[in-house]
């Protein structure tokens, strides 16, 4: 795991400053040191963690003849076997690095070799001989890869902050980047809550020369039409699923030079992960979990019960709401991006604890809800349907209160506005259907909006509905909320906001079994009816795992993650930072908000010491004070030093040498050291 960037300049010799100045930025991402190489119009900047090959893993890595360059942020896991098929074709390896896999992979596939990697990546490769960046990301967007223009050159980075390290870009909220995240929880890419920043669309390489630019999709989710999926027997889908599950959670396990430890949240997703480990590698596992110190948020039990079936070394973090009050600025830091929930800021914590013990990699549980349909949302869609079919049946209509039973006031407790509320009129026929409610829910922060940051008569949704209905028209309608979730929350919020930034803002990476290439495949080629059996969510995992997960923790009612909103920031006071980034003052200057709707939401918060206020409430106040920040951190006086890359720096330059280093030796060796 690491940070990368870079410049194209086709006009102009690369600035090694800036180069070393945005790897500066980058220096969290990879600690373990630095590098970049030179070319005549190529700049590109790595930061490493160090986890396969800790010798021989330097990057900028490149070929034999040195014409193609490569740095790269992630892992390739199956790039054992690529090299021994690679090997077998005639290359030539110098290290045990999956980097070098990706060189080969060059040299002999192309951009075919995209489709052949099993892993997480965001990767820079120089190709001299058509004179080609290339910046591809992995399929599901688990690693992040921005890029922007100025001055005639394209920067790319794995942070924003990393392009910003250039004067000459500029720095804006862009409206239309803050209209998806208040409808969708997160920007779509390639949009960015930046002006003029975009991000390489997971699945999707982005070429550029001095032909111009292209952007070439490698994969994209798919699923069979309804009533066509080949793969109908339950026992045998149930016995596929768990050889995938277990075969790649041994991937990300065994295929590092440095420990490997697991998180364990309290649910079913965390608990097969860290029972596959055990059952199946035979190797000391330690699991880290995350409590709260309020109860209503806290999965202590379920997580303590794991950890005696698993008989782990274990360690945790107890979250206060005072803690995330105070880890917020810096949360927001790292994640680039308006919010709308505290939860990244007790992932942040979590994180730390991992650092803390010595660790650098972490096995975890996200993608099981959105590859095999864990969430409430998908469930809310199911009985909408299923009440629209007869809205006056008294018996369909109580599978209302089947819905969110871990909510205070959930749908059971008030079953008659319920059923009103979930049999409003609705279009079946709707490929959206199942995201409506939570798109809509979460619109309604924008009357908040001043009138320059309003996006009049938007409709952020279109192009994504309408992607949908083209490709997936004759999908289950699970499946289509599936899709919509592998094209929103997941690489938005979940894998960025909540994953990658707030891992690696603590120098950790974080690895996911159940975005495995080949159990995506698996998973997408499922009936829904299995995936979801009635109400049942993740029933095949649940049925898999059944003899390692104890039934306590199977047959509990899906949890969601969360942490305390509006409470963290007024039930112990208020932090010294809040004040000056909601002043009147600092609104005016951001001009974004309306100042006098803002007060009016502080005073209720304050008055209620951030209690007991409603979802919409709670929202307001976060995507507020996030943006405020966003505002002061980004968006004011740059520092008056740039930040300097981890130590050792090995320099690659071609500048005026035909090809060749500066001190004649090999690619693979170490270079000029500044």
């Amino acid at each position: 795991m690491c940070g990368i960037c870079g410049v194209y300049s086709p006009t102009a010799l690369p600035d090694v400053e800036l180069g070393l100045a945005m790897m500066g930025e980058l220096s969290h991402r990879g600690p373990d040191g630095s590098g970049y190489l030179r070319d005549q119009t190529v700049l590109l900047g790595h930061t490493r963690l160090a986890i396969i090959d800790e010798a021989g893993g330097t990057q900028p890595m490149s070929n034999e003849d040195r014409t193609v360059w490569v740095v790269f942020n992630g892992e390739i896991f199956n790039h054992v076997e690529l090299r021994a098929e690679l090997e077998r074709r005639g290359h030539r390896f110098r290290s045990r690095s999956d980097t070098e896999a990706i060189v080969h992979a060059w040299e002999e596939w192309g951009h075919g070799c995209f489709e052949r990697f099993n892993g997480q990546w965001a990767v820079g490769i120089w190709d001299r001989r058509s004179r080609e960046l290339i910046l591809s990301r992995d399929r599901l967007g688990v690693r992040p890869l921005y890029y922007t223009r100025a001055g005639g050159r394209l920067l790319f980075a794995s942070e924003v902050k990393a392009l910003f390290a250039d004067a000459e870009v500029p720095r804006r909220i862009d409206p239309l980047g803050l209209d998806e995240v208040l409808t969708f929880w997160s920007t779509v890419a390639p949009r960015t809550i930046f002006e003029g920043v975009q991000q390489v669309p997971p699945g999707s390489s982005l070429i550029v020369s001095e032909r111009g630019e292209t952007l070439r999709r490698h994969w994209r989710p798919s699923f069979p039409e309804r009533g066509g999926e080949p793969k109908q027997d339950l026992a045998e889908n149930v016995r596929e699923l768990r050889e995938a599950v277990v075969a790649a959670t041994r991937l990300r396990f065994e295929r590092a030079d440095v420990p490997v430890g697991a998180y364990l949240s309290g649910g079913i997703d965390s608990a097969v992960t860290a029972a596959s480990i055990a059952e199946y590698t035979g190797a000391e596992l330690h699991t880290f979990s995350l409590r709260f110190a309020d109860a209503e948020f806290d999965e202590g039990s379920p997580q303590a019960l794991m950890v005696d079936r698993l008989g782990s070394r274990h360690s945790e973090v107890v979250a206060t709401e005072r803690d995330i009050a105070e880890v917020f600025p810096e949360v927001v830091r790292h994640a680039e991006t308006a919010l709308l929930r505290t939860a990244p800021a007790p992932m942040y914590l979590l994180s730390k604890l991992v650092r803390d013990s010595g660790y650098k990699v972490v096995v975890t549980g996200e993608g099981a809800d959105e590859v095999l349909a864990g969430y409430d949302i998908f469930r809310e869609a199911r009985v909408r349907r299923f009440l629209a079919r007869n809205p006056d049946s008294a018996v369909r209509g109580q599978a209302v209160e089947l819905l969110y039973p871990w909510m205070k006031r959930s749908p059971g407790s008030a079953p008659a506005f319920a059923r009103s509320f979930f049999s409003r009129t609705i279009d079946v026929d709707d490929v959206a259907l199942s995201h409506r409610p939570r798109w809509e829910s979460t619109s309604v922060l924008k009357s908040m909006l001043t009138a320059d940051a309003r996006v009049d008569g938007s409709a952020p949704d279109e192009a994504l509905v309408a992607a949908l209905a083209d490709e997936g028209a004759g999908w289950d309608p699970l499946a289509q909320a599936q899709w919509l979730e592998l094209n929103t929350l997941l690489p938005g919020y979940i894998l960025s906001s909540q994953g990658d930034r707030m891992l690696m803002a603590n120098s950790i990476e974080g690895r996911f079994p159940f975005l495995d290439a080949n159990l995506v495949e698996l998973a997408s080629r499922l009936p829904a009816r299995q995936k979801m059996r009635g109400l049942d969510e993740k029933h095949l995992l649940k049925q898999a795992f059944a003899d390692l997960v104890p039934t306590a923790i199977r047959d509990r009612p899906k949890q969601p993650y969360r942490a305390p909103d509006a409470a963290s920031f007024f039930a112990d006071g208020s932090p010294d930072w809040l004040d000056d980034v909601a002043s009147q003052r600092a609104l005016v200057d951001t001009g974004v908000f309306r100042p006098e709707t803002v007060d009016r939401l502080l005073a209720k918060c304050r008055a209620r010491d951030g209690r007991g206020l409603g979802n919409t409430d709670n929202m307001r106040l976060v995507a507020v004070l996030s943006v405020q920040l966003l505002s002061a951190l980004f968006l004011g006086a740059r520092p008056a030093a740039p930040r300097r890359p981890p130590e050792p720096v090995v320099a690659f330059d071609l500048v005026g040498e035909l090809g060749h280093m500066r001190d004649g030796a090999g690619a693979a060796g170490r270079k000029d050291t500044t």
